[in-house]
């Protein structure tokens, strides 16, 4: 006898589990069932497991009867003209849908070479294994899963033309690569999925090799002419928004130019840019403080006694300004209203962004890095052709971690480069890696993909060969103008005094018990004492009781609440101490401070 669960609750028995599942998978392939319930027979516990909630993983599968698989030719060439669709496949049981427990009791084969008569399903291709972005890695077969794995999580951070009609939206924080390229060498889910309509990437000439240093620790190194002839440039677009809201009593915000009496104003300085309707106009150069939409709002809070009063009236400012670490251009303004009628305004700022040192760049195998240097054309390293690599890749990262589709995809791309036609790279069905060896020793150059190459510096020929090639790499949004961030002094939180936290806010950067460590370790402890007074504050102490006395800034004198006027001394704590001082006295705590002389 076998338990049977339906979405794991208890339903039945059954006396034959094996008859069952297979008469159950009969009748959902002939359709009498939901092709979306999936079932499971565990010999061990004797347990059959019915599937059908949302949620589950599930992926197609060609079903296999003796040895055979039940697609045939007719259904391709059917399928070819237009005559059957996929759900049709669906329905007559050649094709169906396993999640990962009835994936359990299947045996698939890989490909038809492999087919015996105890497989149950075949693979409509092995390509099917992966998500849309780890299919578009070339030569995946030929590198461990965590780097494909990390090779696709790469390409979805990746710049390109994302949008064609990017002109006229209003899309939040979007990079936009100025010369986005596709690749040279592809799989075929690029033509699938329509690769040269929203390319994200750009193809450089790779040369794997260690330069001063400079590409250490997946680092990597970038010529300086390649970024003046636009490679790897993008733009970055942030929306400003603004509309008039209405409040109860009729009361209303204005777009315009705030006048000089309203509470809150800033200084005519940031408001310069502004036109007589209050809004910004396009093409103008802004930076941080700026006001880009001039607007004011009704007073907070106005009760019917306060409509007398002048003081409590005025109105308050409440701008939409640029943010601390931001610049940029005004590239399209939108003055519309919104569901409810009222006036809406829009603003997108454009800011070029010029590779750096510290900006991310990958290839399509999980080989990220970060800029190291940008070094002049004339000290780069040139090969005997005289070509001049774009980007330095450092060997050290291909050894652990054994990205051998990154080292093939150099060659593919250098024959795909010199022959004039495009690499397939499709994973398990690729062009062999011996034939673009023997291609590119008929192009005139080594099968191996290395080249000799001459010091940019003094002209000397490196005694050791380099491997050149070309590579499709990737420039991530992960840019050094978005995380750059420092202060001296700033915003600090009201309830313990210290500094605010994250860049938008002009937050401090933090510095906790182990960068303290190595303060020690560097022997700059005296530093220590400078790093750590971010919310030093000075409070009496009453020396008899031992509590937080009071200080009566009109006598101009400390006292303490329970003991009256006794010896109080001013000693310096940190803020937050002293708040937890104040959580101890409210659970009823009495912290006692004992004081002592320092000599």
């Amino acid at each position: 006898m076998s338990e049977v669960y339906l979405n794991g609750k208890f339903v039945g028995e059954v006396d034959e589990p094996l008859v069952f599942v297979e008469q159950f998978k009969s009748e959902r392939r002939k359709g009498n069932l939901s092709e979306n319930a999936n079932i499971f027979y565990n010999d061990r516990s004797n347990d059959i497991m019915v599937e059908s909630g949302k949620g589950r993983a599930r992926r197609p599968l060609i079903v296999v009867k003796d040895g055979i698989p039940l697609l045939t030719e007719k259904h391709i060439s059917q399928l070819e003209k237009g005559e059957i669709s996929w759900s049709d496949i669906i329905q007559q049981g050649v094709i169906e849908f396993l999640d990962a427990a009835e994936e359990e009791n299947a045996l698939i084969a890989f490909t038809e070479k492999e087919l015996r008569s105890e497989h149950t399903h075949i693979e409509i291709s092995p390509l099917t294994m992966f998500g849309l972005a780890t299919s578009l890695i070339p030569y995946a077969n030929h590198s461990p899963a965590a780097r494909m794995n990390i090779g696709g999580k790469n390409q979805k951070q990746a710049l390109g033309f994302y949008v064609s009609n990017f002109l006229t939206r209003m899309d939040m924080d979007v990079n936009l690569l100025h010369t986005p390229q596709v690749p040279l060498v592809r799989t075929t889910m690029h033509d699938i999925y329509s690769d040269e309509k929203h390319p994200a990437g750009q193809n450089m000439v790779v040369a794997v090799m260690s330069y001063e240093g400079y590409n250490m620790e997946d680092a990597i190194i970038i010529n300086k002419s390649s970024i003046e002839r636009g490679m790897g440039r993008s733009s970055y677009y942030r929306p400003s928004i603004a509309e008039e809201l209405r409040y109860s009593g009729g009361l209303v915000d204005e777009i315009s130019i705030p006048d000089k009496d309203v509470k809150g104003y800033k200084s005519e300085h940031d408001y310069r840019h502004l036109e007589k309707d209050g809004v910004i106009y396009s093409e103008a150069v802004v930076g941080e403080g700026d006001v880009v939409i001039g607007k004011t709002s009704p007073p907070r809070f106005l009760s019917s006694l306060d409509e007398y009063n002048l003081a409590a009236a005025t109105r308050r400012e409440s701008s939409v300004s640029l943010a601390h670490g931001e610049k940029g251009v005004i590239d399209f303004v939108l003055i519309t209203e919104n569901e409810e009628g009222n006036k809406l305004v829009q603003v997108r700022i454009r800011d070029q962004r010029i590779p750096e040192v510290g900006d991310k760049f990958t290839s399509r195998h999980g080989q990220k890095g970060v800029v190291g240097l940008i070094v002049p054309e004339t000290d780069m390293p040139f090969t005997a052709s005289g070509i001049i690599p774009d980007l330095i890749f450092s060997p050290h990262g291909v050894p652990s971690r054994m990205t051998i589709s990154h080292m093939i995809e150099l060659i593919g791309g250098k024959v795909s480069g010199l022959a004039g036609r495009y690499i397939d790279g499709t994973t398990f069905h690729s062009e062999p890696e011996e034939d673009l060896r023997k291609e590119l020793l008929s192009l005139g150059f080594r099968e191996n993909g290395v080249e000799t190459v001459y010091n940019g510096q003094t002209g000397e020929q490196y005694k050791a060969k380099i491997y050149v090639g070309n590579m499709y790499y990737l420039k991530l949004k992960h840019m050094v103008a978005n995380k750059l961030h420092a202060r001296a002094r700033g915003p600090i939180q009201l309830l313990t005094r210290q500094p605010t936290e994250g860049r938008a806010k002009e937050g401090g950067l933090r510095l906790g018990e182990m960068e303290k460590d190595t303060f020690v370790a560097h022997g700059a402890s005296l530093l220590l004492k400078e790093r750590f007074d971010s919310d030093r504050t000075i409070v009496p102490v009453c020396e008899k009781c031992g509590l937080i006395a009071i200080y009566d800034e009109h006598k101009n004198k400390s006292y303490c609440p329970i003991c009256g006027d006794v010896e109080i001394t001013n000693v310096e704590v940190s803020y937050a101490f002293k708040l937890m001082l104040d959580e101890f006295k409210s659970l009823c705590v009495y912290p006692s401070l004992k004081l002592k002389n320092k000599y």
